[in-house]
């Protein structure tokens, strides 16, 4: 069994960082495709970032792209450091794990987290 956990959401102030962890336990012997996906009330879940388990490349959503950042340990944990905040970023953010190449799409992930609030304000 696989098991996400993601901590490090909060409220913070518009132009403000924040850093989400995402600890993966179980089956670590496995070589995961990694992501973060956020969902915001009323609207449609929304990829986030991804890395490949060899972190030879990373994605980025277009309204993230310099602003947010994606990295993973040798445990394959991964960590989204999130940077100048605005308050269209609040949502519950989730991280998921893919035994395949998922990239940024939700419907090839295999293992996902609780999730995290984050909440901006202006």
């Amino acid at each position: 069994q696989v098991q996400l956990v993601e901590s490090g959401g909060g409220l913070v102030q518009a132009g403000d960082s924040l850093r989400l962890s995402c600890t993966l336990s179980g089956r670590t012997s496995s070589r995961y495709f990694l992501g973060w996906f956020r969902h915001a009330p009323g609207k449609e879940h929304e990829f986030v970032a991804a890395i490949p388990w060899s972190a030879s490349s990373r994605l980025y959503a277009d309204s993230v792209k310099g602003r947010f950042t994606i990295s993973k340990d040798n445990a394959q944990n991964t960590y989204l450091q999130m940077n100048a905040l605005k308050p269209e970023d609040t949502a519950v953010y989730y991280c998921a794990a893919a035994t395949g190449w998922a990239g940024s799409v939700y419907e090839r992930y295999d293992y996902w987290g609780q999730g995290t609030q984050v909440t901006v304000s202006s």
